[in-house]
């Protein structure tokens, strides 16, 4: 699919950013990068993305630091210092701002917080007008499929009631992503699709974007959010291949989605359940596309 100028330009942008994160950014790369001038690509960069591009440096900068602070040790000093920070000061007020909360409290509670997610504009363009790239044999079609049992536990969900990713965002937002992903204690990533028949009101019709968290999870959760426990069950998880480059997600998904409509449950001896969320996880290109289908045994 070939984008328009200016999304062209921002995707091009997105990339130089994505690969110099570690190294200083400048307008002027940018602006090399895009093919203008450093005034028309900032202006082009918000229109389509509603940040700026240095916005957007900081956002995932802050993001990373907030990964490395849930896992490691290092001193707030030297986690503001790999984050392209002059100061301990400049860092705190900076994450303080993006994230509501001090790097050090944030370290030692460890609070779910929006994480900054940086979607691709080619992705929403072919997600917007729902025409898959020709893949051309770069996914591999091999999907592999794995029992997982799950303990009783919690879901943290957002329901929607739009028919398509984009409504829904502009239904509910897009920061659930970033928010169920800085989760630690998370049985895995964020997901999409349809909640429990069980947990399912007549007022919706049943979608919703959710995490799962162990049983004893009890942290405060924004407005809009709900949690309720689930008991035990068993997923089968359908794991496509990793591919090269992420634009071509839509792909993964695809051939994963063919392999879950092909499957024989009941040759293998199980049927779908509706005792737990039918999850979809996206892809990613480091670990492909991945869902998980609650079944039971015949």
């Amino acid at each position: 699919m070939e984008l328009p100028d200016k999304a062209a330009a921002v995707s091009r942008m997105q990339r130089y950013i994505e690969s110099h994160l570690d190294e200083e950014i400048t307008l002027d790369g940018l602006a090399n990068a895009a093919g203008y001038s450093k005034y028309h690509a900032v202006r082009v960069f918000k229109e389509l993305t509603h940040r700026t591009p240095l916005e957007t440096v900081r956002a995932l900068r802050l993001t990373r630091a907030a990964e490395v602070l849930l896992d490691a040790n290092d001193k707030i000093v030297d986690v503001a210092m790999n984050s392209g920070f002059d100061s301990h000061d400049g860092f705190t007020r900076a994450f303080s701002r993006q994230f509501g909360i001090t790097p050090q409290k944030y370290h030692v509670e460890t609070p779910p917080v929006n994480w900054f997610v940086h979607y691709p504009i080619e992705a929403y363009y072919i997600l917007k007008e729902g025409t898959l790239p020709m893949s051309n044999e770069k996914v591999s079609r091999t999907v592999t499929v794995t029992i997982v049992e799950r303990p009783a536990r919690k879901l943290i969900f957002l329901r929607y009631n739009a028919a398509n990713y984009f409504s829904a965002c502009e239904e509910v937002g897009c920061d659930w992503e970033g928010f169920y992903n800085s989760i630690p204690e998370k049985f895995d990533t964020a997901a999409g699709g349809r909640l429990p028949t069980s947990l399912i009101t007549p007022d919706t019709n049943g979608n919703a974007f959710f995490v799962e968290v162990p049983l004893n999870y009890n942290k405060p959760l924004p407005n809009g959010y709900e949690i309720a426990e689930l008991a035990p069950c068993t997923y089968l998880y359908f794991n496509g291949m990793p591919f090269d480059d992420q634009n071509d997600f839509p792909i993964a998904i695809g051939i994963m989605n063919e392999a879950i409509e092909a499957y024989p449950f009941e040759r293998f001896g199980w049927r779908k359940s509706d005792n737990a969320p039918d999850m979809g996880m996206g892809a990613e290109a480091e670990t492909g596309a991945r869902a998980a289908v609650p079944v039971e045994k015949l």
